[in-house]
């Protein structure tokens, strides 16, 4: 294998949070194991799907910063948590064209760039899947909690919420960059020699614990208790809240579960769990699908947490006519028509019985 073919093998374990994978490792039997049909292979197959990511999660997050940002009206929690999750999300995506990149040239990163560029992944990274934890929690205490919550649900809750969780978010990613460093034209994590063998593993175990299960069993519980909730009420938007709840949480488990078994695998291998060529091949080539079915989760966020709200399918079709207005010369008129504000009044007069639930009347995601 080239000098660059091991480059490229150690350049994908930046993202998939893998720190001791070679360009050739032994078996059983003492034979090398040629890794490099893999490396090359995952080195055309990660380029475009980081660059797919990235246009997609770009665009999409963008739109809901827009909306939020140009909004005429009064800005609820719900709104600072999702705007949150946007930058977070943004922040994430706009690390994908630097790791592309990374896999395709030679020249690597300077030590710079190298340590930005993972330092904003990771912290991307945790801080989507804590914004997402902390809307749900925010939709339980709206919806369960709603007597004893409704007083401290304000705006200015959110904002204070969020710069705690965007803390919470450097503070966990700090393990997975504070060691990274350019080094021989490679961006990796060069660790101390007393930390060599612990500190991979608790990095993979952080991820797991903290990036997923933590969040999983405090979304599953959030969410089963709204719905005990929404069950027990009479509202003719119980049924579509609940097929959001569902969507919200199965689409989070189908996309992160099969990743993070990955490293969990990856994790078992540093103890030479797998010592077969075979299945080090196949775990690697699965290391690679699983990150990028993980990864297209960012694009969806927008259209989970905010497209699916009414207010924002209104802002959408808005601002396609007002788009529409400045393409056709103003001929074109911009504002809501009477029949959309009288279904607009309707539509609210229809969910102030189920305001008592939210004490959010306009709220976002549609709960």
């Amino acid at each position: 294998m080239t000098e660059s073919d091991r480059k490229h093998s150690q350049a994908l374990t930046m993202p998939t949070l893998e720190s001791t994978t070679e360009g050739f490792q032994y078996d059983e039997s003492a034979e090398v194991c040629n890794l490099g049909d893999i490396v090359t292979f995952g080195t055309a197959f990660l380029s475009i799907a980081y660059s797919v990511v990235f246009v997609f999660g770009l665009f999409g997050n963008l739109l809901v910063v827009f909306a939020l940002t140009h909004s005429q009206k009064p800005k609820t929690i719900t709104d600072v948590y999702l705007l949150n999750l946007a930058l977070s999300d943004l922040l994430f995506v706009v690390t994908l064209p630097f790791w592309v990149h990374y896999l395709i040239s030679d020249k690597g990163f300077n030590n710079a760039v190298c340590k930005l560029t993972t330092a904003f992944f990771f912290i991307g990274f945790f801080g989507g899947i804590f914004f997402i934890t902390i809307i749900s929690i925010d939709r339980y205490r709206a919806i369960v909690l709603a007597a004893s919550s409704m007083n401290n649900r304000t705006t200015q809750h959110g904002v204070t919420m969020s710069l705690g969780v965007w803390a919470a978010a450097i503070l966990v990613a700090a393990p997975q960059f504070m060691f990274t460093k350019h080094k021989e034209n490679e961006c990796l994590g060069d660790y101390p020699e007393v930390l060599q063998d612990i500190w991979p593993v608790l990095r993979n175990a952080e991820a797991n614990i903290l990036g997923f299960l933590l969040p999983v069993l405090i979304m599953s519980y959030c969410y089963f208790r709204i719905m005990r909730t929404l069950i027990s009420c009479k509202n003719h938007k119980k049924a579509k809240a609940i097929k959001l709840i569902f969507l919200v949480v199965i689409v989070f488990f189908l996309f992160w579960t099969p990743y993070n078994v990955m490293i969990f695998l990856e994790t078992l291998k540093l103890y030479d769990f797998f010592p077969n060529c075979d299945t080090k091949k196949d775990l690697k080539l699965a290391l690679d699908m699983t990150e990028t079915i993980a990864f297209i989760h960012c694009c969806l966020n927008p259209f989970i947490y905010a497209f699916a709200g009414e207010k924002f399918r209104r802002y959408l079709y808005h601002l396609y006519r007002k788009c529409l207005a400045v393409l056709c010369g103003g001929s074109v008129q911009v504002s809501f028509s009477s029949s959309e504000s009288q279904r607009s009044r309707r539509e609210s007069v229809l969910s102030s019985s189920f305001t008592h639930y939210t004490s959010d009347g306009e709220t976002s995601m549609p709960l």
